[in-house]
């Protein structure tokens, strides 16, 4: 009898040459039902296309307020006359954007500081880093909070600006608000992670809301991801929004 029908049936057949790199590999676990980045959890891989698609949207609004800076004929605004905080009776222009500007790179560092205790297994000092963060980033969303009541008690409004150019208001509100709802919803999410790592969440794997299936301490460096995305974000809007 020939080889073929002496063969053990069960034997399992040889598997199929898999291509080492290029769109073959990206083909070939996509069909066999694995991550196509590997080594890369899907939690970082969303987050990452989730920053690429806000990334995005925070360009065409920039590139729109650069396209109305053109073309208007009106005069834009002096903003180290608008943005002025008075101390000591002497006016101090753009005061109030330099702390918040200095809060929010001092919660990045932070983030990054909890982000390496996390890596270290440092529950408590994660927690701390952590709650040390969201302060800072309420403080940052307070003062803005207050910037704006300022503006809107001297007139201005999205449609109305008694500076000059009726252009400045639409573009502050939406510039400036659409940051802070990030900086926002980054501070909610922030706290529940800090309080889940104060609690000991992560080390028993202890499930419940935004922990995941597992008790990993990973969702930390995702959070600082989004973190470290909303301060860079900031410092483009400081040099063009109030320093231009």
């Amino acid at each position: 009898m020939s080889s073929d029908l002496t063969a053990d049936p069960k034997q399992e057949a040889a598997p199929q040459e898999v291509p080492k790199e290029g769109f073959g590999r990206m083909a070939a676990d996509w069909a066999a039902d694995q991550r196509v980045f590997r080594g890369v959890s899907w939690g970082k891989t969303m987050m990452w296309v989730f920053i690429l698609g806000d990334a995005f949207i925070f360009a065409c609004f920039i590139l729109g307020y650069l396209a109305v800076r053109q073309s208007i004929t009106e005069p834009w605004p002096n903003t180290a006359e608008i943005f002025t905080l008075h101390v000591g009776g002497r006016p101090i222009p753009l005061l109030l954007i330099i702390i918040m500007t200095f809060l929010l790179d001092s919660s990045s560092g932070t983030m990054a500081l909890a982000i390496n205790a996390a890596h270290r297994r440092q529950r408590r000092k994660c927690a701390a880093l952590l709650f040390a963060t969201v302060a800072l980033g309420l403080t940052f969303v307070g003062l803005q909070a207050t910037e704006w009541t300022n503006l809107i008690h001297e007139g201005l409004r999205p449609w109305q600006n008694p500076w000059g150019a009726p252009q400045f208001g639409s573009s502050f509100f939406l510039l400036t608000g659409f940051h802070g709802l990030h900086v926002s919803m980054g501070i909610l999410f922030m706290a529940n992670i800090a309080r889940k790592v104060a609690m000991g969440d992560l080390d028993v794997g202890r499930r419940g809301f935004f922990t995941g299936r597992r008790g990993r301490y990973e969702m930390v460096e995702i959070m600082g991801l989004y973190w470290h995305f909303v301060d860079l974000v900031w410092v483009f809007l400081f040099a063009l929004l109030y320093l231009w």
